[in-house]
């Protein structure tokens, strides 16, 4: 596995049974109604903006705006550090294609907030770490449940509690 998706980078800090799940292929995603919700407030939600621009068929970006600042659309805060990672991973993976992006903004519509996420130096070591680690994940057994309030609402819940 060479290619690592920015929805792998979220799934890392949401729990690593979910990620396991992804890099193995058994996606539950399609069926999920919160999952749903989140993609219709994504089509509704900046309609003017060229959206869903995917690179090398490894990172999917919302939609960059003005100033090559890149955008993610997130439904809630409720896994808040998964999107703040995910976009620094966006620019990482863009600086190392040579292209310079200065930031990233969350966009969370329907609480009609923003956040901005800047990539540091450290957090280029750390993102480095992560994908070693998923890496290995994809190569080890499947991980254990995680006992977290956000459980019960996951896409993947069904293959780990019942």
């Amino acid at each position: 596995m060479e290619r690592i998706t920015g929805t792998m980078i979220n799934y890392y800090f949401v729990c690593k049974r979910k990620l396991w799940y992804f890099i193995h292929d058994i996606q539950m995603e399609k069926e999920n109604e919160d999952v749903q919700i989140g993609k219709l407030i994504d089509e509704k939600s900046y309609s003017r903006e060229k959206k869903h621009i995917t690179i090398n068929n490894t990172i999917s970006v919302d939609f960059i705006g003005k100033y090559n600042i890149l955008h993610e659309v997130k439904k809630s805060k409720s896994i808040e550090e998964a999107g703040e990672w995910q976009i620094k991973y966006y620019i990482y993976y863009l600086r190392k294609k040579g292209v310079n992006i200065h930031k990233g903004i969350i966009d969370y519509p329907k609480l009609r907030q923003r956040q901005e996420v800047f990539l540091e130096k450290e957090d280029e070591i750390y993102i480095e770490k992560i994908i070693k680690e998923i890496k290995e994940l994809k190569e080890g057994t499947i991980p254990n449940q995680i006992s977290s309030k956000i459980c019960k609402k996951c896409a993947y819940y069904e293959l780990c509690y019942i």
